[in-house]
């Protein structure tokens, strides 16, 4: 049974940093696509990072290049999100979400629970 759980949220001044960990099990986490995404009140939940499987690839929404940075320790099974410059707009609940190829033609999305994070003085 596939499992992540977030971790590292928290209440941080701006300009401050944050380390959020995405614990993953149930699954082979070298070969998935692993993401971060966020929810602020009222809106729609956006990708903020994504890493291919094997993390050769990256991206990142435009709104935290330069500022955040997504890596994942394979032998671990868990993906990372360091956030540095954070600013009040960043605020949301940080979902961790793992993309996983079945049989051919078949993928299955995980999330976890949620993180919340805070930017505020």
């Amino acid at each position: 049974q596939a499992r992540l759980v977030e971790s590292g949220g928290g209440l941080v001044q701006p300009g401050g940093s944050l380390r959020l960990s995405c614990a993953a099990s149930g699954f082979t986490f070298s070969s998935s696509t692993m993401n971060w995404y966020r929810q602020a009140p009222g809106k729609e939940r956006e990708l903020v990072a994504g890493s291919t499987s094997g993390g050769g690839s990256t991206n990142y929404a435009d709104s935290v290049k330069g500022r955040f940075t997504i890596s994942r320790d394979n032998a671990k099974n868990t993906v990372y999100l360091y956030m540095n410059s954070l600013k009040p707009e960043d605020t949301a609940v940080y979902y961790c979400n793992a993309v996983v190829r079945g049989r051919p033609g078949v993928v299955y999305n995980y999330w976890g629970q949620g993180t919340q994070v805070t930017v505020s003085s």
